[in-house]
């Protein structure tokens, strides 16, 4: 370009001046070149007294370029290397191919903006730069874009963590991973040194930060999309789609703009530990519309629903006592899941898994992968549904319970269980009896766990039965000796005994006699003769009153002692009085009949003699 230098201009022969007349078709200058009188010059000595003049002439046939300003120009050329623009000064501006990388559709005759970073540089050529112009204009593009919702082209510079640097109007922005598209991306590196459109999202005046989306404008067309698609759609119709995402829970399917959600459920019809098991990504399936939402844009899918229901084609002369051979394929607390078929289960409730009546788990007896041999108890082909039993295979131990254990018969049994109101006891499997708490010690204890533990062996006595309900009563402390026999039989009603008092409260005394049982007196009774209150470390008599066995108390009292005898000697009184008025009232009875009988003989006498 430096021929068109006006320095070259001056210096060249005469033959190059018409070098001067191109100027006139890109000249912007305030001076013509049309008007501009070139016939004046001819046959002058321009190259003498007159050539600063004609420099001065030729200048104002160019642009006045302004260094480190923003100016617009046309670009000339285009190759990979690089742009040629023109902004009208007296030579043209080489820009690196580079800083046009985000507009491919570049052209010559396009418009673009440029910075004038040096209007000549040693070379005496112009310097130029696209990239700094757009960076001294881009943060009023992008809020200007930002504001007017503008769809804005960008280059995708290279990844980052969480996502993309993308270059708009000369600032990096930032593209999220989840912002790229509305599908899950798994190559991220395919959209590096690429140009789309995006849409700005969100800006941080404080630091310029800029966040892109180009998942939004596909959103945006896929809301069309999804609203023509969903009017379409009817219950029961049957649509091609492809496998877009797999979960734990459920698979999505593009119907073709749209995504739809088959539930594990509506898979299969047997059981399935995850959707892989079924379905693969990208998988093209055609699935049932069983479900949608227009407001919300749900759509349930179903697969299974395609095939017949297993249940269909179960044979028809299965019925309730029949045995059957299955794989357990679930397992909770309550009981477990056998397969007897794909896609036809039964249920083994854990109470039908023992003839025990203790309450246990299905983890204690099964495991998901057993194969198993079961008795139908329910059968319902209507709703779907059967009941399994495991116990009913094996003899039920409850049918000569009487037999086998008598009542009043002696037994060693395992303790199962401990609760705070006895012990669950096991004499074989499926027979297992209480011992209450009441029947396990003569003496009183807070809680059975002072006695046994779970695993230890224990002898018991049978004590009742309750064969329906598959209950056992039981008792451990009929095997012992009764403290209470010995009790009876030394602290008799009326017995004396003599006990130490050691300590005295306002209810009276109590005396410990072993084996939780207990002598009480209260404190009427423990008044003396003399009328006085006994004192601690006195020694009394007292009298036993009663016995209580129901609460296991001996009841004494000290004022009987002394009472009773005056009462008895009153009445050994009286009793001798009544003895002796008995005597008198007798002799003189018999005098009375004495006299009676003389006179009657008397005068049985006189009348014979007459």
């Amino acid at each position: 370009m430096e021929e068109n230098k006006a320095t070259a201009v001056a210096e060249e022969t005469p033959q190059e001046i018409p070098a001067i007349e191109e100027t006139k078709t890109v000249s912007n200058a305030s001076v013509d070149p049309d008007k501009f009188d070139w016939d004046a010059f001819e046959g002058k000595d321009v190259y003498g007294e007159d050539k600063k003049k004609v420099e001065e002439l030729y200048d104002q046939t160019l642009s006045k370029v302004v260094e480190n300003e923003v100016v617009e120009g046309v670009v000339t050329s285009v190759n990979k290397r690089e742009v040629i623009v023109n902004i009208g000064y007296k030579s043209e501006g080489v820009i690196p191919a580079p800083e046009f990388r985000y507009n491919p559709d570049l052209k010559a005759g396009d418009k673009v903006e440029v910075f004038v970073e040096t209007a000549e540089d040693k070379k005496g050529q112009l310097v130029l730069s696209h990239k700094k112009a757009r960076a001294l204009r881009s943060w009023d593009m992008v809020n200007a874009a930002y504001n007017a919702g503008e769809v804005v082209k960008g280059y995708v510079k290279t990844r980052t963590k969480g996502g993309m640097i993308v270059d708009i109007f000369g600032i990096e922005a930032f593209l999220p991973g989840s912002q790229i598209d509305v599908k899950p991306i798994r190559d991220y590196d395919q959209y590096v040194d690429t140009n789309m459109d995006f849409k700005i999202v969100k800006i941080n005046q404080e630091f310029r930060n800029v966040v892109v989306s180009h998942k939004a404008l596909i959103e945006a067309e896929l809301e069309q999309q999804k609203m023509q698609i969903i009017g379409k759609l009817e219950k029961g119709q049957v649509l091609e789609g492809t496998v877009k995402n797999i979960t734990g829970y459920g698979v999505f399917v593009d119907l073709g703009g749209v995504d739809g959600l088959i539930h594990i459920t509506d898979l299969s019809w047997g059981r399935i530990n995850h959707p892989e098991e079924v379905v693969h990504l990208d998988q093209k399936i055609n699935v049932v519309i069983l479900d949608f939402d227009e407001a919300k844009k749900r759509i349930a899918l179903g697969l299974k629903q395609l095939t017949p229901h297993p249940w269909s084609a179960l044979d028809p002369n299965l019925k309730v006592g029949d045995k059957v051979k299955g794989k357990v394929v679930l397992i909770a607390d309550y009981g477990a899941f056998v397969e007897i078929e794909p896609g036809v289960e039964g249920l083994i409730h854990v109470s039908e898994m023992s003839w025990s009546p203790r309450l246990r788990i299905a983890q204690d007896f099964l495991k998901v992968g057993d194969e198993v041999e079961a008795q139908i108890l329910t059968l319902d082909r209507e709703e779907k549904k059967m009941s399994l039993g495991l116990k009913q295979l094996i003899p039920n131990p409850w049918e000569n319970i009487r037999e086998k254990y008598p009542v009043g018969s002696k037994h060693t049994a395992t303790v199962r269980n401990v609760t705070n109101f006895g012990v669950f006891a096991e004499l074989e499997e499926g027979i297992e009896g209480l011992v209450h708490i009441s029947d396990l010690s003569w003496t009183k204890i807070k809680h059975p766990s002072e006695m046994v533990q779970p695993g230890d062996k224990i002898e018991v006595v049978i004590l009742d039965f309750d064969e329906e309900n598959h209950k056992l009563s039981l008792g451990h402390k009929q095997l012992l000796p009764n403290p209470w026999e010995s009790i009876e039989t030394n602290y008799y009603t009326g017995s004396l005994h003599t006990f130490k008092i050691e300590n005295i409260t306002d209810k009276g005394v109590v005396f410990p006699l072993g084996d939780d049982i207990e002598a009480t007196c209260t404190a009427k009774e423990l008044v003396k003769e003399d009328g006085t209150m006994p004192v601690a470390g006195e020694e009394l008599q007292f009298k036993v009153i009663d016995l209580k066995r129901s609460i296991r108390k001996v009841i004494l009292s000290h004022v009987r002692t002394y009472s009773d005898v005056k009462s008895e000697k009153a009445s050994a009184e009286t009793d001798n009085t009544k003895k002796a008025v008995k005597k008198i009232n007798s002799n003189i009875e018999k005098t009375t009949l004495g006299d009676i009988s003389e006179l009657a003989a008397l005068k049985s006498k006189l009348e014979k003699g007459e």
